[in-house]
């Protein structure tokens, strides 16, 4: 697998776990951490900008549309809004941080790359906007392809829990999976986007069972040896909600299990809300299995 450069980064897939801070600009994430219901958004983002990057993330992801379960859509103009201030200032203020845009609307991802993002993070993996595969193959972005097979009419929703998915169907699961993977890995491929420049990502939550989750994270090794590097972005979600029963506040340390048995299954980057700890996490699990 070839190493991945942008700006002046390299990731060398393999040697250790590379870690994406969340940035939400929204007034609902399910975690409780979207920055518009803290008040001055840009400046609550900024700031947790800088704490991330002090703990150790590699890559900073800015969304403005929050993708929980049965949450409302937003459009691009609005998304807009949100975002492209969030990702000048921080283009701005730490030049030397990678950026990923949280979206799945090519509008969105060709106005945050040009104000200064480096990355396109699309959670329907290229499926709900052909166009956006092209402005990533243009600008030369990597692209994050996130298996979804979200279903509004199958959410479960409980009070502090929040809403999973209950009625997702899969004959096989990794098999489909990774099919529905690799069809989106040949739309990013059409488009222009080279391999090295593909990250794959199971789509933890996202149209899956608490049990589909767990054993995609068992077995993540397998969407590994589909040939790209792997996300793995757990943190908080629902299924270790409803596993440990706790809130989204609470969830720290399921997070920390996952994030390591997903590290020793082959995951190269993990997306999360707690950066200080997880780094830490992935720095120790990385110094036993690498």
């Amino acid at each position: 697998m070839k190493p991945l450069n942008i700006a002046q980064h390299t990731f060398d897939w393999g040697a250790r776990t590379y870690v994406m801070g969340i940035l939400n600009i929204t007034p609902d994430s399910f975690s409780g951490d979207g920055t518009i219901a803290q008040g001055d958004s840009l400046q609550v983002a900024v700031e947790q900008a800088g704490n991330f990057i002090a703990s150790g993330a590699d890559i900073l992801d800015v969304g403005g549309e929050s993708t929980r379960p049965g949450s409302e859509p937003v459009g691009a103009e609005a998304e807009m809004e949100r975002v492209l201030p969030v990702v000048q200032a921080l283009s701005t203020e730490f030049p030397e941080i990678l950026i990923s845009i949280d979206t799945y609307k090519a509008a969105v991802a060709e106005e945050a790359l040009k104000a200064g993002a480096h990355i396109v993070n699309d959670v329907w993996a290229l499926r709900a906007d052909p166009a956006l595969a092209g402005v990533a193959a243009t600008h030369n972005a990597p692209v994050i392809l996130m298996h979804n097979r979200s279903n509004p009419a199958s959410v479960e929703v409980r009070q502090q829990l929040g809403n999973a998915y209950i009625g997702a169907e899969y004959e096989d699961l990794l098999a489909d999976v990774k099919r529905e993977l690799m069809d989106s890995v040949k739309l990013a491929q059409q488009a222009g986007v080279p391999d090295e420049r593909i990250i794959v990502d199971p789509g933890i939550g996202f149209g899956k069972t608490v049990a589909h989750n767990l054993e995609l994270i068992r077995r993540l090794d397998e969407i590994r040896a589909l040939g790209y590097p792997v996300l793995l972005g757990a943190s908080r979600k629902s299924f270790i909600g409803f596993t440990l029963d706790l809130p989204a506040d609470q969830r720290v340390e399921g997070t920390a299990a996952a994030v390591s048995v997903g590290i020793t299954r082959g995951a190269d980057i993990i997306r999360v809300h707690d950066v200080e700890h997880m780094a830490r996490v992935a720095k120790m699990t990385d110094a036993i299995i690498r």
